[in-house]
């Protein structure tokens, strides 16, 4: 049973100057004993409580994006849009934004080159890279950072190229993350978790309502241990994000909020793919090799990840009448990555016992450091045109962003290779040394967008967007000469470089929706997006045939989707079906390997289905579940070991999703679920032997989470999850040479203390 307080409305005419310094003193001090003035002459109601009957734990459909340039509901967004709420995202047990992700289909996680890993989240979106497109409130967020769930309401997952939305490099759509922010009621929840793998974790929602119109709200989380299966790696960190909110339930709205996350780990380092299912090796002792333990750790005690985020941001709200209101929204963000993290590489055999057998390291360390500085300022209004009925949004956006790397180097250490099946983590490991070489670049952006929703009559509405943008990418590096890149400098010199790119881009979309009954929608839609040189981390390159060069074009991405969606059983259920198509060009393709010159020739496709169902079944039923097939081919152009034909790496062909939960009474709540990955290949080329190739695929796999809840009070909840129930052994990612694996997490539980009230 829920308790909701009625408050009345303060009245809008309040001073906005007072609650601007309020918000200001409001994250210096603490405010638990401060209280605002409210005027004197506005009548109160005395305090009202309403009950209703809920789910366990509310609904899992959402009806409305967050984003302000979505003007319609889910059900009539010619686009396929899936919302993860925080309620799935609190019975699955899930920490970090990746795990959550695993709720919508089409997305697969990705691991790095060789020796090296990548840092943060990493994964891809019908089948092209997104990790850089990852916003939070519609402001791009950047940096190697594994994104924590303590401070995230909701996470929305716009699919297909989406350049008319975010911008440049909107290639596969992007991922938005909306933030907790304060409300007028009060709460004060938090959540008590250990795990069988000896981590534990605490998480802190506390909100305070100060006078009528102004709340404080507080999100914490402190977490330290070690991760499922794996010796030595642990996730350590804590968190804290506070706001204010001022003037809430008034026509003019100010929140000033801010995040500072800290992370102590200790980074995986993968394993040997020896033994597994598609290994090859032309040494025949090795090819007959067993498999290495999967809780072996190939790093050194000393192997560490720093990483320091900060952002602030402060949004502004204004309803200029029913239906038109005005935003502004700044942000500052800095985020730091400092790792030393030992990879494993090349295996060798010196007699015919196992035992003696090693598998290089190599030390890799990265420094990078990302900054942004934003504003937004949009505008949203409903007018009519005669029998039109116009949902329009517009804004400007600027944006200032920043990365720097600095370069490190082995050469001159002795790194010793480590025992295949019986590594020591305590063997003396050098850390690389910073060579003087860096990179240093940074884009500006500014940009304007309109879009408009046109109904027609009850049955028909039209659709459209544009938005059009100025960049400028510039950056300075410093590299260090060799004796075949620099022969007529002394090895060694550093040699310092400049490159620039600025040019103009224009993204669209355009969908008709037609509305047989007020329930259900049929649409098409037609969208773009582009991807200039050095989009990814405003790092150019001059290189010969490098896609971030600035002589080359910015690649185009085309989407077509055809798709419907349904809102049923009054409402409570969702059901989406689409069939998209994918297509990028101006790829690089090399046209003569003897003279080494390239063109933008390449054009790649990725097409399928993607079918969703989210919401309530009964009342004590809810569901979400998914199932995308992607098939993908390069169409044109040959680019590294691919060729006309090929499809892209890590694009599964099948995926699929599943999550339901079911109330017993009043006090019990039981749920469960399963994942599906199809096989997932590293070797694309149509022309080489699998057979002789190194690990050519990961293998398809399936795992079920299960979890039971228990209302043992009023206030207080108790949650076992337990994951990969069947205990089922697979690969989760696997790097570009195949030479290293991170295994699946076993089979491992979570115990959950909920407190709310």
């Amino acid at each position: 049973m829920a308790h909701i307080r009625s408050r009345k409305h303060a009245h809008p005419a309040q001073p906005f100057l007072s609650h601007s310094v309020l918000a200001l003193t409001a994250l210096a001090l603490p405010l638990a004993g401060h209280a605002q003035t409210t005027p004197a002459a506005e009548p109160t109601l005395s305090e009202v409580k309403v009950q209703a009957t809920e789910t366990a734990s509310g609904p899992y459909k959402a009806e409305k994006s967050a984003n302000v340039k979505h003007t319609q509901p889910l059900v009539d967004t010619p686009q396929t849009v899936t919302i993860i709420k925080k309620e799935v995202m609190e019975e699955q047990g899930v920490a970090s934004i990746m795990d959550a992700l695993r709720n919508t289909p089409g997305i697969t996680m990705q691991l790095g080159e060789n020796g090296s890993s990548s840092a943060g989240d990493t994964f891809q979106m019908r089948g092209y890279a997104a990790q850089t497109s990852i916003f939070v409130d519609g402001i791009r967020d950047l940096g190697a950072v594994t994104r924590d769930t303590f401070n995230i309401d909701q996470i929305e997952v716009v699919k297909g190229p989406a350049g008319a939305d975010i911008g440049r490099g909107a290639t596969s759509g992007y991922v938005n993350l909306i933030t907790k922010l304060p409300t007028r009621e009060d709460m004060y929840a938090g959540t008590s978790s250990v795990t069988t793998a000896g981590s534990v974790r605490q998480t802190a929602d506390l909100n305070k309502a100060v006078g009528e119109t102004t709340a404080i709200r507080l999100n914490a989380m402190v977490q330290d241990g070690g991760v499922p299966g794996r010796d030595k790696v642990e996730n350590n960190g804590y968190a804290i994000a506070p706001s204010i909110g001022v003037g809430l339930g008034t026509p003019t709205r100010f929140y000033l909020y801010s995040q500072h996350v800290r992370q102590d780990n200790v980074p995986d380092g993968g394993l040997p793919t020896i033994g597994l299912e598609g290994f090859y090796s032309t040494d025949a002792r090795l090819r007959s090799g067993g498999k290495v333990d999967t809780d072996n750790y190939y790093g050194s005690n000393s192997d560490y990840e720093k990483v320091d985020a900060d952002m602030v941001t402060a949004k502004f709200e204004h309803d200029l009448a029913p239906g038109t209101t005005l935003r502004n929204m700044t942000r500052y963000g800095k985020t730091t990555m400092d790792r030393v993290m030992t990879g494993i590489y090349t295996l060798a055999e010196s007699s015919a016992d196992p035992a003696t057998w090693t598998v290089s390291r190599l030390r890799q360390r990265t420094y990078q450091e990302n900054e942004i500085l934003a504003n937004q300022t949009s505008f949203n209004t409903e007018f009519a045109t005669g029998f039109i009925k116009h949902s329009l949004a517009t804004g400007m956006e600027l944006m200032y962003e920043k990365q720097y790397t600095d370069t490190f180097s082995s050469t001159g250490l002795t790194i010793p290779a480590a025992n295949l099946y019986n590594p020591n983590a305590g063997d003396a490991l050098p850390t690389p040394y910073r060579t003087g070489a860096y990179t240093d670049g940074d884009t500006t952006t500014v940009a304007g967008y309109l879009f408009d929703t046109l109904k027609l009559n009850p049955h028909w509405q039209i659709d459209g967007g544009i938005r059009f943008e100025h960049f400028n990418t510039s950056t300075e590096a410093v590299s260090v000469s060799t004796a075949t890149s620099n022969p007529s400098l002394p090895v060694g010199t550093l040699v310092p470089s400049k490159l620039e790119k600025s040019g103009n881009l224009a993204s669209w979309k355009v969908g008709a929706v037609y509305k047989p009954v007020e329930i259900g929608s049929i649409y098409a839609a037609y969208a773009n997006s582009k991807t200039p040189p050095g989009s990814a981390n405003f790092s150019l390159s001059a290189t010969t045939g490098n896609i971030n060069s600035p002589d080359m074009d910015a690649q185009e991405t085309r989407n077509a989707e055809l798709g419907t969606k349904w809102d049923l059983l009054n409402k409570k259920l969702g059901l989406t079906a689409a069939l998209y198509r994918t297509e990028n060009k101006n790829e690089i393709s090399q046209l003569d390997s003897v003279t080494n010159t390239y063109e933008q020739l390449g054009e790649r496709r990725v097409q399928g289905i993607e079918l969703t169902a989210v919401g309530q079944i009964t009342p004590g039923w809810q569901v979400t579940a998914g199932l995308a097939t992607m098939s993908t081919k390069l169409k044109q152009g040959s680019t590294g070991n691919t060729a006309t034909g090929a499809s892209a790496r890590w694009s599964p062909t099948l995926t699929g999703t599943l999550w339901s939960s079911y109330r017993i009474g009043s006090d019990w709540t039981v749920g469960g679920g399963a994942r599906y990955v199809s096989e997932q290949k590293r070797v694309i080329d149509p022309n080489l032997d699998e057979g002789t190739q190194l690990m050519p695929n990961i293998p398809s796999y399936w795992v079920a989470d299960t979890m039971v809840r228990y209302q043992a009070t009023k206030n207080v909840s108790l949650q076992l999850n337990v994951y990969n129930l069947f205990d089922k052994e697979y690969i989760s990612t696997l790097n570009n040479s195949g030479a290293r694996y991170t295994a699946g997490a076993p089979r491992s539980a979570t115990f959950t203390a909920s407190y709310q009230f």
